[in-house]
């Protein structure tokens, strides 16, 4: 059967495909759109490559497509989280059809545009350029992606200072002894509060003042170092209060009071179950209410999107280069960031030696009396 234009199949391909031997060379892949003079222009350059012996062999057998190259990293344990809606896109700017040699920038910025048209660039580089990346690296495709402009975001953060974290501290043990021993973990470890809450009793090690993450979001099982205060902490933490039943109390508990965990009630803290969770809260709406509630008590006000649990990962870092002495460098080493370049931005947070030779500026000399200060403020 000479080469031929298939039309688009609805439920299965938008785009038009080409099927049929030429020159002895058997053919069955997507023409990549569904317009058909292009589909027809597409056509006639592959009759011209296998003219000229350039058709790729891979090509023959079955279409290397976007779809195909994604099956195979799926299968072979890649992170699949976002790739179901760009797989499941269809329209002019689909990659799902696409050969994998073909796809290029342009056509990676217009399917971004148009599967996430009103994505910050940090979204969008999160759900579609890193995941349609990581599936053409796996196909053998090692051509750079270049990502959407500020797709790292503002190189601005919000941090505690010493001050402000210990009345922070103060009010979330006020609220709650045991939040209060989860946000001072966070602070003096700068574990990430999805690694905190996943932790379990077992992981602890107040001996070697450690406590395990199995995985973090790296992808890899660190150890995480704990300071004098958390220790003690630990150590000093109240067992939970036991929770009244309708038997001894006809007034109904607020939801999530301390203690609903009727098997740990009474229990001491560090003597429960070793397979029991470290912290007995879940990531969702009413913790970040305590935390606000917290910071709200201690007079702290923070910039939309910085004043969430991140901070204390943000004060940890910036804390390890003003009190520790560490640079970028020894931030990764602490295992917490994975590369330099995302502990950097800590480094710059604090006043350089070099800035601080300002301080040898000439300065003007000083004025005297009350009419030397009416000139000054008139002048």
């Amino acid at each position: 059967m000479p080469l031929t234009l298939r039309p688009p199949r609805p439920g299965k391909t938008p785009n038009y495909e080409i099927r049929g031997t030429y020159l002895r060379v058997f053919v069955e892949r997507s023409a990549g759109t569904s317009e058909k003079r292009l589909a027809e222009k597409k056509l006639r350059e592959l009759k011209q490559a296998i003219e000229r012996g350039d058709f790729r062999s891979t090509d023959t057998a079955s279409p290397r497509t976007f779809l195909a190259a994604a099956v195979a990293y799926l299968k072979a344990g890649g992170e699949g989280r976002f790739i179901g809606p760009i797989i499941e896109m269809t329209g002019k700017h689909s990659l799902r059809d696409r050969a994998v040699n073909d796809i290029d920038q342009m056509m990676i910025d217009n399917a971004a545009a148009t599967l996430y048209p009103n994505a910050t660039p940090q979204t969008c580089n999160r759900q579609f350029y890193t995941p349609v990346s990581a599936v053409l690296r796996r196909a053998g495709i090692e051509k750079e992606i270049k990502r959407p402009k500020n797709w790292r975001g503002k190189r601005s953060i919000s941090k505690l200072e010493p001050e402000q974290a210990f009345a922070l501290m103060d009010a979330a043990y006020g609220l709650d002894s045991e939040f209060g021993l989860l946000c001072k973990t966070l602070l003096y470890t700068g574990m990430r509060i999805g690694e905190a809450l996943a932790a379990r009793l077992r992981d602890l090690n107040l001996d070697r003042a450690t406590l395990y993450v199995p995985e973090s979001k790296n992808g890899e099982a660190r150890t995480v170092y704990l300071p004098p205060p958390v220790v003690s902490a630990f150590k000093a933490a109240l067992p939970r209060a036991a929770r009244p039943n309708r038997a001894t109390s006809r007034k109904s508990l607020p939801r999530g009071a301390a203690g609903r965990s009727q098997r740990d009630a009474g229990v001491p803290f560090l003597k429960r179950p070793l397979d029991v969770k470290l912290f007995r809260f879940h990531q969702g709406g009413r913790l970040r209410k305590l935390l606000a509630t917290a910071m709200k008590q201690a007079s702290l006000s923070f910039p939309p999107r910085q004043g969430g649990f991140h901070l204390f990962c943000h004060t940890y870092g910036t804390w390890m280069v003003r009190y520790g002495s560490a640079d970028n460098f020894a931030l990764t080493r602490t295992r917490r960031w994975k590369d330099a370049r995302s502990a950097e931005i800590y480094v710059h947070t604090e006043v350089t030696a070099e800035a601080r030779r300002a301080d040898m500026f000439p300065a003007p000399p000083p004025v005297r009396g009350n009419s030397g200060e009416r000139s000054r403020r008139r002048s």
